[in-house]
């Protein structure tokens, strides 16, 4: 595996997750693998679990592991070509993907969205040029359309605590305050329409997704009926994508609670983290017995792993 960017990089999904799963039994079985091997991890915008999950899993790997948060650390970097550079840019970015490939043997890169420019955007120029510029392969610690790690381990929490064969995956948007990126429930969305599961997605009007993600899915603006029978929830806040990035207000109602699990199928409760306590979800979910975001976020590490295994495979 060269490029991991979105679940359209995988073979076969369901070996992918299961090997995510054995490998969480045996976490060091395969440091031969990673020795005397370098990751280079960098970061354009904050991380927590996606930074620390993943240094962990190249560790259990037997990599050696560089971090750069680049919007703190490195130079302000020109994208564009054909300029000069005489503002507030101070190395571009030819040069800095070149020079970063040549210290390490596999690049991870975290760029987030403007929520100004959508194609741009969904252009993906940073991410992109990356993988054009730094010639070894490239791992999305999200992007400014997708984050597959988190979607892997989504769909990894979902293999491991589902009770029947085909269990019923709702999306469903929540309230924020500000304007997030589409990035994980596009991914989100892409992967469980690849799955067996039976997706749908829950949003008020005028925040569809892109019908690029969402291939596969029911998609209703009945939260409610949406919930009906639900052995999963995934809880997520998203802006819009037509008009790009705005916030659509009015929708407080949508915060998920225990009230509105009683036609569930005693679903579990999902969120990719860091969410906004008592406004995208209740504090009841959160620290009740439904919540599996720690677990969730647990598994993020055996997802990275998983991909970084079959990368240094190919190596």
């Amino acid at each position: 595996m060269k490029l991991f960017s979105s679940v359209n990089n995988v073979n076969d999904i369901n070996a992918l997750v299961k090997e995510g799963l054995e490998i969480k039994k045996n976490p060091f079985a395969f440091q031969h693998l990673g020795k005397n091997k370098t990751i280079g991890l960098v970061f354009m915008n904050p991380s927590l679990r996606t930074r620390m999950s993943t240094q962990k899993a190249a560790m259990n790997l037997g990599m050696n592991v560089m971090v750069l948060n680049i919007d703190k650390e490195g130079w302000a970097l020109e994208l564009r070509d054909g300029v000069k550079m005489d503002g507030a840019t101070v190395e571009h970015i030819r040069e800095a993907a070149a020079v970063m490939g040549q210290y390490v043997d596999i690049l991870g890169l975290r760029s987030f969205p403007g929520l100004k420019d959508r194609e741009e955007d969904y252009g993906e120029v940073i991410f992109n040029k990356f993988v054009e510029l730094c010639g070894v392969p490239v791992v999305s610690l999200e992007s400014a359309t997708r984050h597959p790690l988190q979607s892997l381990a989504d769909l990894i929490t979902i293999e491991e605590l589902k009770t029947k064969p085909h269990p019923k995956v709702v999306l469903t948007w929540a309230p924020h305050v500000k304007a997030l990126p589409q990035a994980v429930p596009n991914s989100f969305a892409e992967w469980m329409c690849k799955a067996d599961v039976d997706f749908t997605i829950a949003h008020p009007a005028g925040l569809e997704l892109s019908t690029a993600f969402t291939q596969g899915a029911i998609i209703t603006h009945n939260q409610d009926e949406a919930l009906q029978d639900a052995d999963f929830i995934y809880v997520k806040n998203w802006s819009a994508f037509e008009p790009y990035g705005k916030v659509i207000p009015g929708n407080e109602d949508w915060m998920l609670t225990n009230e509105k699990l009683k036609n569930t199928n005693n679903a579990k409760i999902m969120h990719c983290l860091p969410v906004r306590r008592d406004l995208e979800l209740s504090s009841e979910i959160l620290d009740g017995p439904n919540s599996i975001v720690i677990k969730e976020a647990a598994n993020r590490e055996w997802a990275a792993q998983a991909v970084l295994k079959k990368m240094l495979e190919g190596l």
